[in-house]
């Protein structure tokens, strides 16, 4: 078989697995729209954003989708690797690099389905942003681009882990950081050494760009440091995750 063969294997494998766990799928799809409408409905008339703070909250609300689904990457990386499937792939002749090719593209396909989800859900609760044509082209491979990204790195501490349960531990840190970007209030209203953090972790231009496109114009520094981020992070996951699968396999 090719390489592309098996890959579309272990996509359809990894895919079918998605479709078969409940807690993955509320996690990347249904467990973000819950927190878009306890932000929005509950807690969202707390916070002065200077518009309808729908509009304000869906790119912070899409950037925590792209998060919560990657626990279940990185336990199913491990648990491939752990429990004896990869020496039975090996046995079957199939591709190396086609077992994580399958994760990486089942992960941005489910993570792309539930960020789908958000945006419609937003439209439904009043989000009205005034992007044309290309800048929702411009968002979509903004987003596409930190998808594949943080798909990466999950995938390089999937396979840094000892076990499944602490390859899931081990995305908590993604999970919590857009909390402590401008996903849900802007970093200037934050305490002095949250705000120092906030503005300058990698989340917090990818969302400033994203939001920024909705709305008119993105900050040009904002952009640049949004696709410096999103390339980083890429080439440090993807350099991890194969020096880690090879020292393994």
């Amino acid at each position: 078989m090719t390489s592309l063969t098996d890959s579309a294997i272990m996509l359809r494998r990894n895919f079918r697995h998605t479709m078969r766990s409940p807690v993955v799928l509320f996690n990347a799809i249904l467990f973000p729209i819950v927190m878009m409408f306890m932000f929005v409905y509950v807690l969202g008339g707390g916070f002065s954003v200077g518009g309808d703070y729908v509009d304000y909250a869906t790119p912070g609300m899409v950037m925590l989708a792209i998060c919560y689904g990657m626990g279940a990457t990185a336990t199913a990386v491990n648990s491939d690797m752990t429990k004896g499937i990869i020496n039975r792939f090996r046995v079957m002749d199939v591709s190396r690099g086609a077992v994580l090719t399958g994760h990486v593209v089942a992960t941005v396909l489910r993570t792309v389905i539930g960020m789908a989800a958000i945006v419609g859900v937003a439209f439904l609760m009043g989000f009205r942003p005034s992007a044309s044509f290309g800048q929702w082209l411009a968002v979509c491979g903004i987003l596409v681009l930190a998808v594949v990204a943080v798909t990466w790195l999950t995938i390089a501490c999937g396979l840094a882990a000892k076990t499944p349960e602490s390859a899931g531990f081990a995305a908590v840190p993604l999970i919590m950081l857009p909390f402590f970007s401008s996903a849900i209030i802007p970093a200037e209203k934050m305490g002095p050494v949250v705000r120092e953090f906030a503005e300058y972790q990698p989340f917090t231009p990818i969302i400033e760009t994203v939001r920024g496109l909705f709305h008119g114009t993105p900050p040009i520094g904002s952009t640049i440091a949004a696709i410096a981020w999103c390339v980083g992070i890429g080439l440090v996951g993807y350099v991890w995750a194969m020096w880690k699968f090879n020292r393994r396999v």
